[in-house]
């Protein structure tokens, strides 16, 4: 076993916090693998549509774009603790449902769900894990870590639904994915709340934390590089999304299994990568990993698309998902050393929200695009997006200054009195203004001359308030 292995194995011991929330996630993450494939296999058996697979993704993440755009700023305000928990028992309250459901249309609903309560688990999720973990460097193995269990669910879930639903039906498998949730919940609500979150935001009025959000992500350097090239990788995913089970059962002329067997390549291939990308980061900049690996992203969707035979394409997307591994933890450390913890969680969901609505428009426009041009078109053309992300990305990544791929500052908390209670909060100060012209400055600049009017009218009725009762003394 080697060294590096070691180390994220000693991780586990040495935080135990942390060892809570990466098993409720492993677990929770193998049934939403299994659902994932089943629910596609039933909506191609009940309609044979890429339209209504689309539609099915699209139901699944949308609401995610929704909540962060809107509801980001509750990530900081709320508890993560209480968000998380009563996510997972949303979900498991759906998968619940779905056995008894048969019609696409309840379906895509439930689908929906499911969508909103990830919404809020998974940034809430990401937020809080910097904060059960000590230095970069165990940031980086918990990282890693989170994404070999992801992916290790991601190789074994297909090959169970392929099995399960060609036996049985869909039905063990939604029932599979309830009790994860469950099981998710009760391990989530051992962690300490402030383990999970170091201080908890004080608003400012909701609709500025809002403007604040997106501020954040356009002001860091960090944020914005994984904003803008996140979102052109995005599209290229929403191809292969969409044409993945048609490449498997009409161009490679596979089954329910075969399909399992590709998805599960693709699972393999992301564990490789999630494992290797520290070892890698390690010794090779992140400006180079970066770039490098959605180039190989494009290399490995260009070839799968032209292979013979689900023996061939496999190898070749897991190949792929290596380097989309390794992005996602260059993303993961960008965003989480990029943002403090008070703004952490709605600048993880603004973010999470745009690429999600990146998702769904290249989604809804691959449905058709599949059904006109096939699903090995369709890969070829993931491809060529790639290509163009990996350019992006080499560009964003050098302008980037040396000190921005560094850890975000720590935040000194200072002892105020809250309703005779001394609680501990992040100073004021002002935040750095971006261009006056910019659409984010222009709303915040708007939510201060409300501020200032709010506060000259209370201090004139104060005043007034005052002279009147000098009067009556008088």
């Amino acid at each position: 076993m080697s060294e590096r292995t070691v180390g994220r194995l000693t991780l586990l011991s040495r935080a135990p916090q942390f060892r809570l929330l990466f098993i409720a996630t492993a677990g929770s993450a193998l049934g939403t693998y299994l659902t994932a494939a089943v629910l596609a296999l039933q909506m191609n058996h009940l309609t044979h549509s890429g339209r209504w697979i689309a539609a099915l993704l699209v139901a699944d993440f949308l609401p995610i774009a929704l909540i962060g755009f809107t509801l980001g700023p509750l990530l900081d305000r709320l508890s993560r603790k209480k968000v998380m928990v009563s996510a997972d028992i949303a979900r498991c309250a759906v998968f619940c449902a779905l056995p008894f459901v048969t019609q696409p249309t309840a379906i895509v609903g439930l689908a929906a769900v499911s969508g909103i309560a990830t919404g809020f688990f998974k940034p809430a999720a990401y937020a809080g894990l910097p904060n059960l973990v000590d230095g970069d460097e165990d940031l980086t193995e918990a990282n890693a870590l989170f994404g070999t269990a992801e992916n290790a669910a991601w190789v074994v879930g297909p090959i169970l639904a392929g099995l399960l639903f060609k036996l049985f039906g869909a039905s063990p498998a939604y029932i599979i994915n309830a009790v994860t949730f469950l099981f998710s919940a009760v391990l989530v609500a051992r962690i300490p709340a402030v383990r999970l979150q170091a201080t908890t935001a004080l608003t400012r009025g909701y609709w500025r934390d809002v403007a604040d959000g997106f501020g954040v992500v356009f002001r860091t350097p960090q944020l914005r590089t994984v904003l803008i090239v996140w979102n052109v990788v995005m599209a290229g995913n929403a191809a292969l999304n969409v044409g993945e089970v048609f490449f498997a059962t009409d161009s490679l002329h596979s089954d329910g299994i075969g399909y399992g067997v590709l998805v599960a390549a693709t699972g393999v291939g992301l564990m490789l990568g999630s494992l290797a990308a520290p070892f890698v980061m390690g010794r090779v900049s992140i400006r180079r990993v970066y770039p490098g690996a959605i180039l190989i992203m494009a290399v490995g969707a260009f070839a799968a698309s032209r292979a013979p035979s689900i023996w061939v394409a496999a190898p070749l997307a897991a190949f792929m998902t290596v380097g989309n591994a390794a992005a996602i933890v260059c993303n993961q450390l960008l965003l989480q050393r990029g943002a403090p913890d008070a703004m952490r969680g709605r600048s993880i969901a603004v973010i999470m929200s745009s690429t999600y609505i990146t998702l769904a428009a290249a989604t809804g426009a691959a449905g058709p695009l599949k059904d006109a041009l096939g699903a090995r078109a369709l890969w070829a053309c993931a491809a060529g997006v790639y290509v163009v992300g990996s350019a992006v990305a080499f560009v964003l990544i050098r302008l980037l200054p040396r000190t921005a791929e560094a850890t975000a500052p720590a935040v000194v908390l200072e002892p105020v009195l809250d309703n005779g209670a001394v609680v501990l909060e992040e100073p004021e100060k002002p935040l750095p203004r971006l261009d006056p012209r910019h659409p984010v400055e222009r709303i915040r600049t708007l939510l201060d001359e409300v501020d200032e009017t709010r506060s000259a009218e209370a201090d004139r009725l104060r005043q007034k308030a005052s002279a009147t009762s000098t009067r009556s003394h008088v």
